[in-house]
């Protein structure tokens, strides 16, 4: 069972690790994370980066450094990493690491749900998937050779690494469920079940 956290916010751990690199404004903050292209990974907003910070201050992972101002922009308030959102940084990123945890993807309930498809549509729709998945994975595979060809270490695009086996198994998966679909036993067992209504 995964630790409860004052804080649980993915955001809040993207912010604590641009806060490693130093002490900085979330201004600053959200303009890495828009460079580093997070927003694939953790849903965030400006306002929603803002309230993050403010829970963090509230659970001592941060703390206010300062106010600077910078050509003619209001002043800004700098945060710095505590000790305790240091100790909290790698305590959360480890168990995410190390320890699966059970999520609730929209497609598995689609899946779930499956059989109130007619096997026809279930096939076309399925067909559209995995047109849509080899478009996504051919884009993040020309997104990944053109970041690390530009001098990128693999590391900062693991994520889009993991993205693609995903994707990859996930295209290999609907390939075999829609010969499973079209099938003849299966098509008479759905019949069967919903006497021929779609």
């Amino acid at each position: 069972m995964a630790k409860r956290r004052k804080v649980s916010n993915p955001l809040a751990l993207a912010v604590l690790a641009q806060l490693l690199m130093g002490p900085t404004h979330p201004y600053e903050i959200g303009r890495r994370l828009t460079v580093q292209d997070k927003g694939r990974n953790i849903k965030y907003t400006r306002g929603s980066l803002y309230m993050v910070v403010e829970q963090l201050v509230k659970a001592g992972f941060v703390a206010e450094d300062g106010t600077v101002r910078d050509t003619q922009r209001p002043e800004r308030t700098i945060y710095a990493l505590t000790e305790d959102g240091r100790a909290e940084l790698y305590d959360w990123l480890r168990d995410l690491v190390a320890r699966p945890e059970h999520e609730f993807p929209k497609f598995g309930v689609a899946l779930s749900l499956l059989v109130v498809l007619s096997p026809a549509d279930a096939v076309d729709l399925l067909g559209r998937r995995l047109v849509a998945l080899t478009e996504e994975t051919d884009q993040i595979r020309a997104d990944v050779k053109a970041s690390v060809d530009g001098g990128l270490a693999w590391v900062f695009v693991v994520e889009e690494e993991y993205r693609l086996a995903v994707l990859d198994a996930e295209a290999r998966f609907v390939t075999t469920l829609i010969t499973q679909l079209e099938k003849p036993e299966y098509v008479r067992m759905w019949q069967e079940m919903f006497q021929g209504e779609t």
